[in-house]
């Protein structure tokens, strides 16, 4: 089906299909975890004249690399010249461009080869190829460029950025080609794949959003934090739609991950097909794949496919993936039985596991708290796209708690992954308003740590133990299974699409030779797969893969509040928001015992409006301090003032830019008495 004018109207009748479910009556997982390698273990014939594989503990040779060449990018380019702190005009408070960038005709950065002809197509993965998370990919012909996905990188201790929100993909290369982009395609709704969109749409032309409806939902509502951009040209499309975006046709499938309507792409080229299979496990009892979901792939495996960039994220784990049907029943058991309050921790995009949480609590008579500001958004999108549909009265606020017995009590709290200001750590730390920890309650921690996160999961375990609570962890009982694939789904999903060559995506360096391992080991040829970092430039002509020398630039991005840009920039622009909008900062003195402020806030503004003359400005200002701090700090018990000094700065930001059109520094300075 083309939809390349006509946006689709989705059916909010019901949830979508998922493997495994609908008209059939088998169950939709089956409980081995442990199955070792694909289902059949038959080897792929490699290509002709393809030298075979050797054993794992050989090195293997490498994909030979072109010479590069070719001319300057068209277009004019950006120079690097630094706005005069005196100029006249005011700034924008849309997205800046980005100042100070590498030059692509430095020595050390040559100029990047241009796609000159209509026999080759070029692939890069912008980012997402040397760690989890940031993952952008990019197919480009002679006159057209698609983008698929734009997801951030969370911080993490190990980061070593203090001060730094989120890190992006670097999109300098499709900023000086935007002429060419047509369309940015989302396989589904997680933040390392959308995080990044409100962040780089207007700096690459705003470009049509292709998605299916539960994303185009999780979208539009990250959108809401940003009123100033201009609204995104969302194009809802249904399950296996086909489009056409310039000159390529783009077909669609669905797969399954631990989100709803995420799907895969083939991308269709002059050279054949390249697939794009997003995260990806595969729906299977006992190792066996269900009926559609094994039908589905191999539709896709009947294409001419030239290329497969496949999801590598558990490539480093042999057999089959832990059944999610068997978390579920596992979590329903568990919920059943609690004897006392229970608090579950997991991942707020956790869809199909925090839906069936919830019609367990429903169940059982239980009443649900949710603990976060993701998990309530995810549930309300949820409830609208009817994937959740349960009366009102099941949820409570964590202040009416004491009016129900502790058993009756379930707690969904984000945090799982010890960010410092979720719910789960201010619980275990004591600072959370509402909620203090007693030994009757059980913690149930549903969820695997993120690789970068193991410094931060285990800071949160320490201090729940500390409780003497029961905890229950996805290591002592099944309470946790993953949304990528084992190998053994890896190679099956391979064979069945039946690829020439393959590029391992989505994971650090290890993730990605774990994936071209186990590829060689089960026949695939080593010099048709390649193994990328950030900004490779992979072409396709003639039936060959060429890994250019050249790479796409790949320095760091990065978000600072409402600002974008490298560590550099970021420095720079902190001093040029003080030279053009100024500071603003707030001084108030809070009762430690109750959490109100002992008088009015002091504000100081320097640079930014003249107080004496706006008034009414203060005054609004002084309500909206005296309402933020005190909603934060009631019943929070020690006061946790650097929980609440982030929440005010942005609350009190975004009050100001609606109101001025600027955006000064704000700096809220809390001492409590």
């Amino acid at each position: 089906m083309d939809n390349q004018n006509n946006q689709q109207k989705p059916s909010t009748g019901g949830p979508r299909r998922s493997f495994g479910q609908g008209g059939s009556n088998r169950p939709r997982f089956g409980a081995r975890a442990n199955y070792r390698g694909a289902p059949a273990r038959s080897k792929e014939a490699p290509a002709a004249g393809a030298t075979p594989a050797g054993p794992r503990s050989a090195t293997p040779s490498a994909p030979k690399r072109a010479n590069g060449g070719g001319r300057a990018p068209e277009g004019e380019r950006r120079g690097s010249r630094r706005p005069s702190r005196f100029n006249n005009k005011r700034r924008s408070n849309k997205a800046p461009a980005l100042q100070h960038r590498i030059s692509i005709t430095d020595e050390k950065n040559p100029r990047l080869p241009e796609v000159l002809d209509d026999d080759t197509v070029r692939v890069i993965p912008m980012s997402g190829v040397e760690e989890i998370g940031r993952n952008m990919t990019i197919v480009e012909t002679k006159d057209d460029i698609i983008i698929f996905d734009i997801g951030f990188q969370f911080v993490t201790e190990e980061s070593n950025a203090p001060g730094i929100n989120y890190i992006l993909p670097n999109t300098q290369y499709v900023e000086e080609r935007k002429h060419k982009i047509r369309a940015l395609v989302v396989t589904h709704g997680h933040l390392d794949h959308i995080g990044g969109i409100p962040f780089v749409m207007e700096r690459i032309g705003n470009p049509p959003v292709y998605t299916q409806y539960l994303t185009s939902l999780m979208i539009k509502k990250r959108q809401e934090e940003f009123p100033h951009l201009d609204p995104i040209d969302m194009h809802v499309i249904k399950e296996g739609d086909s489009f056409t975006v310039g000159k390529v046709k783009i077909k669609t499938f669905p797969v399954t991950h631990s989100i709803p309507d995420a799907m895969g792409v083939s991308v269709e080229t002059p050279q054949g097909d390249i697939v794009i299979t997003g995260d990806i496990r595969l729906s299977h009892e006992d190792g066996e794949v269900v009926l559609d979901e094994r039908e589905s792939w191999e539709k896709v495996g009947k294409n001419n496919n030239l290329v497969l960039i496949c999801d590598s994220t558990n490539a480093d784990r042999e057999g089959f993936s832990a059944p999610e049907g068997q978390v579920l029943a596992n979590l329903d058991t568990i919920i059943k039985n609690a004897t006392g309050r229970m608090i579950i921790g997991t991942f707020a995009s956790q869809f199909e596991r925090l839906t069936a949480i919830i019609k367990s609590c429903e169940k059982y008579g239980k009443k649900v708290v949710l603990e976060g500001r993701s998990i309530k958004t995810n549930i309300d999108i949820a409830r609208t796209a009817k994937l959740l549909e349960v009366e009102d009265k099941i949820f409570i606020n964590a202040g009416d708690m004491s009016d129900y017995p502790s058993d009756r009590i379930v707690i969904l709290s984000t945090g799982a992954q010890g960010e410092e200001f979720a719910a789960l750590m201010r619980i275990a730390t004591d600072k959370h308003k509402s909620i203090t920890l007693n030994e009757r309650d059980t913690i149930v921690l549903s969820s695997s740590v993120i690789p970068g996160n193991e410094i931060a999961v285990q800071k949160l375990k320490d201090n729940i133990y500390r409780k003497n609570v029961k905890v229950i962890n996805y290591r002592s009982a099944a309470v946790h299974s993953s949304g990528h694939g084992n190998a053994g789904e890896l190679n099956w999903v391979r064979q069945a699409v039946r690829p020439k060559f393959l590029i391992p995506v989505h994971g650090h360096h290890f993730h990605l030779k774990s994936h071209m391992y186990t590829a060689i080991e089960n026949g695939f040829p080593r010099d048709n797969i390649v193994v990328p970092d950030n900004g490779f430039l992979i072409d396709f002509k003639n039936g060959e893969m060429i890994v250019r020398k050249e790479k796409a630039p790949t320095e760091l991005v990065m978000v600072d509040g409402f600002t974008v840009g490298t560590k550099q920039e970021v420095v720079l622009r902190d001093r040029q928001t003080l030279a053009e909008d100024g500071m603003f900062v707030i001084i108030a003195t809070v009762n430690t015992k109750n959490g109100k402020l002992r008088k009015s806030p002091d504000i100081i503004s320097r640079g930014f409006v003249y107080l004496r003359e706006n008034q009414q400005l203060l005054g609004e200002a002084r309500t909206l301090i005296k309402k933020t701090v005190e909603k934060h700090t009631e019943n929070m018990h020690p006061l946790d003032l650097d929980y609440v000094k982030d929440e005010l700065t942005n609350t009190v930001s975004g009050f100001l830019m609606q109101k001025t059109n600027k955006t000064p520094m704000v700096i809220p300075v809390l001492i409590g008495i």
